[in-house]
């Protein structure tokens, strides 16, 4: 069921993804968070308005007529060699796209990480005698002149290559001696003490090039602080995280979002138990009953109501506090709460933050800072329901999951 009463949070989540996706259309980001596109048109215009943007449609209208132009002779003769001339464009300027695709496919295997750079130069190297090396470089969007420097200095990166290796090798035996703890300031220390004298800066590139790392514990954000002072509540899903049908059973929970500079940002969400659909969330800089009780609103405004239905969620303080238990009073929730402590009675949303995290930082340990943090995660929470296939549906999308399941109602019914 599409949602009738979007959030103000909605809204200017939405506008920013479109504003901020280089190339976007309003059809393929409408597309992404389940919308009308006349929907989300709507609220960008009115956001442009407001900031006193106005977008100028005159370049847009006056290309077709400029296009036109060319044929617009009387004389067939003319129009014909006109026409002609542009065949051999396109054909011209699709032969150079061809090549393009060609080489960008070839180039995919070049390209990883902290050695994207020098990959390319290799690969211009490796393929000059296919190609031109201008249209390489083209392509590649590379310097020429950096190539050739890069080319020059051949013999010398092979001998600095080589001492890397061998300084990598002893590395790895003080590493290994180490039981895998020490990073590069305790190595160097180590090394120095061997009669080494070595650079930090030059053990950690060393290090990070060839997969060395010691153990870092990562400072753990705790986000269930119990409340003592809370009504007790029953455990009514005993691990239970299915459910026959949507809108009869809801889990929920709190993950913390690392930003730069040790700071967080805070995401509370509201899973529907049959399909794993994300039917409401909230984003804030703190862990006050607001942001749950937000999540909850937003999962009613979705589903057109929560009346009957079953929530669970740890013993968080947000969770068992008495404007939240108001709150589901008001919206006809049982609640459910899983044993204090015990992280496998609420699994499935540890689950699905886990992966979240997991696939929107892509190894990063943070998310820079809190409007990038805020756009990533929205934009991962709308194609999670609208695109992203989940292994408990049968790989299909929660939104596909459930239309499917209205579907085969309807036909029994019939």
């Amino acid at each position: 069921m599409a949602m009738k009463d979007y959030s103000d949070e909605f809204k200017a989540d939405a506008v920013a993804l479109y504003e901020s996706t280089p190339g976007a259309t309003y059809k393929s980001i409408a597309a992404d968070l389940g919308i009308n596109r006349a929907t989300l048109r709507e609220w960008v215009l009115r956001d442009r308005e407001r900031r006193g943007v106005t977008a100028s449609l005159a370049t847009a209208a006056e290309a077709p007529a400029r296009a036109g132009a060319a044929t617009s002779s009387t004389d067939p003769d003319e129009r014909i060699r006109q026409l002609e001339a542009r065949v051999a464009e396109l054909e011209a300027s699709e032969r150079k796209l061809a090549t393009e695709r060609d080489i960008l496919r070839k180039a995919a295997k070049y390209f990883r990480g902290d050695e994207l750079v020098i990959s390319r130069f290799q690969f211009v190297d490796d393929h000059r005698a296919t190609y031109e090396v201008k249209r390489l470089c083209e392509v590649l969007e590379l310097n020429r002149s950096s190539y050739y420097k890069w080319l020059s200095g051949r013999q010398a990166r092979a001998a600095r290559q080589h001492r890397d290796r061998v300084l990598a090798e002893k590395i790895r035996e003080v590493h290994g001696e180490s039981g895998g703890a020490y990073g590069s300031p305790r190595v160097t220390a180590e090394l120095k003490e061997k009669g080494l004298p070595v650079n930090e800066k030059r053990v950690a590139r060393v290090m990070r090039a060839f997969s060395i790392t010691g153990i870092r514990l990562r400072r753990r954000v705790r986000t269930t602080v119990p409340d003592p002072a809370a009504t007790l509540v029953a455990d009514l899903f005993r691990r239970d995280f299915t459910a026959p049908e949507p809108g009869r059973k809801y889990m929920g929970d709190i993950t913390y979002l690392p930003l730069a500079g040790g700071e967080f940002l805070y995401l509370a969400t509201v899973l529907d138990c049959f399909s794993r659909k994300v039917v409401g969330w909230s984003i804030a800089d703190h862990m006050r009953t607001d942001l749950v009780a937000d999540a909850l609103r937003m999962a009613a405004r979705s589903r057109g109501g929560l009346d009957g239905s079953l929530f669970h969620s740890d013993h968080g303080a947000q969770y068992g506090s008495r404007a939240f238990a108001d709150l589901c009073t008001q919206l006809g929730v049982t609640r459910s709460m899983g044993a204090v402590g015990t992280s496998a009675d609420n699994a499935a949303c540890e689950s699905f933050h886990a992966s979240l995290k997991r696939e929107t930082l892509q190894g990063a340990h943070d998310y820079s800072d809190a409007a990038t943090c805020r756009r990533t995660v929205f934009a991962w929470l709308t194609r999670y329901n609208t695109r992203r296939r989940h292994s408990a549906n049968g790989h299909l999308s929660p939104n596909e999951y459930e239309r499917r399941h209205h579907a085969a109602k309807l036909t029994l019914a019939a």
